[in-house]
């Protein structure tokens, strides 16, 4: 491990995104074109740098802390990281003709620049060694989400859910910063490392130490959308431009899991007796909230709100199981949540993804119905759609099928074998909704004629790619799963 107060080389990507980012700001100032090319092309060549960077850091082995324990380089850092800026990428080339289509690139490109500074947040996030450092990350990354849901400023929609956004989100980044101030009081540090410390020595006051808890895992639980923490995301996924539920929704989800493993198994492992029943009851409130209420849905990004909502009670159940295991157990369950969030990224990509590439200029393709006959109109596109619900429903062989067994062998090896029975009910009446939407596209009547998909043929061949993965990985699971388990024994000390 290499540790230096002041070593920059360890923050390469933040360093190369920060200027690279700042210079799409300064460059898209001078832009004359509608469609800003030039800017989308210079924000794909800094996401692809900054991969390379953390690809370079990974291959030499470059793992350390620097700026005062601030900053944490790691497998885990190295890993997270990269999917990140694979998902920024793939969410601006499925979004870019939907954004063009609704004037939000013709005033500027600020969707661009946005979504890379909420990119920079979220691997601050991933590297924060520090409470300090994780709440600068958290509010970076919020602050650019609220702007970006708020682009559109002509659609009422848009601007209630960016309010909605904002006022929650600026009350769960109060609860946050409330608990990290009380664990402070309780510890006596800002340090993850050092608080894990003080608790294992018995050193803290316990009164402050556990009220500081309850309140880091209610922030913890609104940045991961988990119930009774989820009352934001229906709202603010249906009314923000999708390009921009995309950019919320997928990549954003690998840095409140980062911040969610690096502050309860590594600085908080020590009173994980008073957090695991929390984990334990959002898991089961997510699950049954989410799945009941996603019954009733009828718009398609509504739905698939409430369908987030149900999985993250999946990733609490990896998390809580994870504290009750032991030696091989205990990294196999947080392994199987690392696992179980890589393909939920994934799988929404996909699902968020077809909805921009289905709307049109003058329609959005939100509503359930609208999909009705897609497999007569566009075989191809309703393949995809197929693969995607069928792997979040959990039905073999597609990925999540393999996401959820890890998890439920992980629950069942920690002593709950109930848990495990309810998960795979409330599973059970997850599948209904997704087979509808599948119903929908093979078996019902198409409404009017045939209209031409508007997307590029990059996006085209991401999305084939990005099904035949889904596919992929769930017939050859263990590849993937060995990684994530390898980098949590890499990485986390509990």
């Amino acid at each position: 491990m290499m540790e230096n107060s002041f070593n920059f080389v360890l923050a390469l990507p933040e360093i190369l995104l920060l200027i690279l980012a700042s210079g799409v700001l300064v460059f898209d100032a001078f832009s004359q074109h509608a469609k800003r090319d030039s800017t989308f092309a210079l924000t794909l060549i800094t996401l692809v740098v900054v991969a390379l960077s953390v690809l370079w850091q990974w291959s030499s082995n470059m793992n350390g802390v620097t700026f005062g324990g601030l900053f944490v380089v790691d497998s885990l850092s190295h890993f997270l990281k990269l999917l990140s800026c694979i998902a920024v990428a793939v969410t601006l080339i499925y979004g870019r003709e939907y954004a063009f289509q609704r004037d939000m690139l013709s005033r500027g490109g600020e969707l661009y620049s946005l979504t890379l500074m909420a990119l920079l947040g979220q691997m601050l996030m991933i590297s924060a060694g520090s409470m300090l450092m994780v709440y600068l990350g958290v509010e970076l990354m919020s602050f650019a989400a609220y702007a970006l849901v708020a682009l559109r400023r002509d659609h009422r929609e848009s601007i209630e859910a960016a309010m909605k956004y904002f006022v929650l989100g600026a009350l769960a980044s109060g609860v946050l910063l409330y608990g990290m101030s009380m664990i402070y009081g309780a510890t006596g540090e800002l340090d993850l490392g050092k608080i894990a410390e003080v608790i294992r020595a018995g050193e803290a006051q316990r009164l402050a130490l556990v009220f500081g808890v309850v309140f880091v895992v209610s922030g913890l639980a609104f940045k991961l959308t988990a119930a009774p923490y989820h009352m934001w995301t229906p709202d603010v996924y249906q009314g923000s431009p999708t390009t921009v539920t995309l950019v919320i929704g997928a990549a954003p989800k690998l840095a409140a899991f980062a911040i969610a493993l690096r502050f309860l198994v590594e600085a908080l492992h020590g009173v994980a007796i008073d957090w695991q029943p929390m984990l334990m009851l959002m898991a089961i409130a997510s699950l049954l909230i989410g799945n009941l209420t996603a019954i009733m849905q009828t718009n398609l990004k509504r739905m698939l709100a409430y369908s987030t909502i149900s999985h993250m009670g999946f990733v609490f159940l990896g998390l809580m199981s994870g504290v009750l295991s032991v030696g091989e157990n205990n990294v196999q369950a947080y392994g199987a949540s690392l696992f179980y969030v890589v393909i939920y990224v994934l799988t929404t990509l996909s699902t968020f993804g077809l909805i921009l590439l289905l709307s049109r200029k003058d329609f959005e393709c939100e509503n359930i119905d609208d999909l009705k006959g897609l497999n007569r109109q566009h075989p191809g596109f309703a393949l995809v759609w197929l693969l995607s619900m069928f792997s979040l429903a959990g039905i073999p062989p597609m990925a999540g099928f393999a996401a959820k067994l890890s998890v439920l062998q992980a629950v069942v090896s920690s002593g709950y074998i109930w848990l495990a029975v309810f998960a795979v009910i409330m599973s059970l009446i997850g599948a209904f909704y997704y087979l509808r939407v599948v119903k929908v596209i093979y078996f019902d009547e198409p409404q009017g004629a045939v209209q031409p998909v508007q997307a590029s043929l990059l996006a085209r061949a991401l999305m084939v790619l990005n099904g035949a993965l889904i596919l992929v990985i769930g017939m050859f699971p263990n590849y993937l799963m060995e990684l994530c388990i390898k980098v949590i024994e890499a990485s986390l000390q509990f």
